[in-house]
């Protein structure tokens, strides 16, 4: 009641509208209402036929609004009114949500009934924490895939990127990243995903282990472009909810390049300039307001983010991969030369880096890791020599070494779907491979 309360306390005295005088493909002119809106306003068209239609305004011409809506356009003609909404998009979340499956405005659509409704109402555009009021991160996190605990350890309110091309195994490793982190809970967000794949994500990758302490927000790319980029506001609004109940939150996205796709799409239809592949000058400014939402609080609860980069023709050098590695803290690289091998999760070691792994291991673990990487890297550096037996063992005692260690390593990253691997195991297996080298290395000294 309390939450009913405060929703009817935010309804103006007095409701704007405004009529639709221009439809263009998506976009709608709307005029008699320019003193009332601005960017990011919310209206509500009222079609000849059928349920009222949310749309946002995104830009402004010719003394008239242009605006986008969250639905399609059937029954939208010219003179069709546009009511003004008088309060910014606010979503109360509540803990019963876990289990849930949702769309980008909030609403199940699992087929499980109503979601109990929070007192609370939270921005879905909010602003990131203030630097200084941020905590540290600290404290190393569980991931239950060996490869990442031990070559790429992430800690508690840490982001990472995973890059990976299409066909590379990356939603498998986020389904196992889902199911073995060691968090309080999950919110898992699905922007753009193909409908054939979200039933098969929850059911199969996701289980009903991983889904009861996970909310899942969903639009499909058959959806609207604000309706996929609002599942990314939602996702990150669900995990600062949870964040400031002081629990440790595992945030996924898939994926940031589909959230940038959506805002191309909005800027070019407002009209603004395209700038690098047509990705237009916003895209790149809500980037970093959105990644930057994810992290350490003011509280003890934190939000360890880890989003999906789709990369266009396994090019990390294009315009989103680019600007997304600058903003998070790693990146996690799924090589497709190395899926096309049989090892799955195809990471590449060598590619891959954790920026906040060296402070929070040992010195010992760091040194081991170390290690193994030299071995990986002196396999790498003459592996199309060694294949085609063009190398001759005692040429190079380092890569004779390597050659030798590299068998153990590579069933080391080898990992199956439904095994999971502890921190401590991790590190226990890779010294127990490297233990006759790392003695031997004690022993010269």
């Amino acid at each position: 009641m309390r939450s009913v309360l405060a929703e009817l306390a935010r309804i103006p005295e007095i409701r704007h509208f405004g009529r639709v005088t221009g439809v263009q493909g998506l976009l709608l002119e709307i005029a008699g209402t320019r003193a009332e809106l601005a960017i990011g306003s919310r209206l509500e068209l009222q079609p000849r036929q059928g349920p009222v239609v949310p749309a946002e305004v995104v830009g402004f011409a010719n003394g008239r609004a242009l605006a986008m809506p969250f639905a399609g356009l059937e029954g939208i003609g010219i003179g069709c009114r546009a009511f003004v909404s008088g309060v910014d998009p606010v979503i109360y979340p509540d803990p019963s949500w876990l289990g849930r499956v949702v769309n980008a405005m909030g609403q199940p659509i699992d087929g499980k009934g109503p979601l109990a409704r929070g007192i609370t109402g939270w921005p879905l555009k909010a602003k990131p924490p203030p630097a200084h009021s941020r905590r540290r991160v600290a404290g190393k996190l569980d991931l239950g895939i060996r490869s990442l605990n031990t070559f790429l350890t992430c800690c508690r309110g840490q982001r990472m990127g995973i890059f990976a091309g299409s066909g590379v195994g990356k939603s498998i490793l986020l389904s196992m990243l889902a199911r073995y982190t060691a968090s309080d809970v999950a919110v898992i967000g699905l922007v753009g995903e193909r409908g054939r794949e979200v039933q098969e994500f929850i059911e199969d990758d996701l289980g009903p282990e991983g889904l009861a302490r996970s909310v899942v927000v969903v639009a499909t790319s058959d959806e609207t472009a604000l309706m996929r980029r609002q599942a990314a506001y939602l996702t990150l609004t669900l995990a600062e909810y949870f964040r400031d109940l002081d629990q440790d939150v595992l945030c996924l996205m898939d994926s940031v390049t589909r959230f940038a796709m959506a805002q191309r799409e909005i800027g070019l239809s407002g009209g603004e300039p395209p700038a690098a592949k047509g990705y237009t000058p916003t895209v790149f400014a809500e980037l970093p307001r959105l990644l930057e939402r994810a992290g350490t609080g003011a509280g003890r609860g934190t939000i360890t983010g880890l989003f999906t980069v789709l990369v266009e023709g396994d090019d990390l050098n294009e315009p989103i991969s680019d600007a997304v590695r600058g903003i998070l803290d790693g990146h996690i690289v799924l090589d497709r030369a190395i899926a096309e091998r049989g090892r799955y999760p195809a990471i590449n070691i060598l590619r891959s880096i954790s920026r906040t792994m060296p402070g929070c291991n040992a010195d010992e673990e760091n040194q081991l890791v170390g290690t193994a990487r030299r071995l990986l890297a002196a396999y790498e550096d003459m592996a199309e020599m060694i294949r085609l037996g063009a190398y001759r063992a005692g040429s190079d005692p380092g890569v004779d070494e390597a050659i030798r260690y590299q068998p153990a390593l590579e069933r080391f990253l080898t990992q199956g779907q439904r095994e999971r691997a502890s921190l401590e195991e991790g590190y226990a297996d890779l010294a127990t491979i490297l233990a006759p080298l790392v003695a031997g290395s004690a022993g010269e000294t």
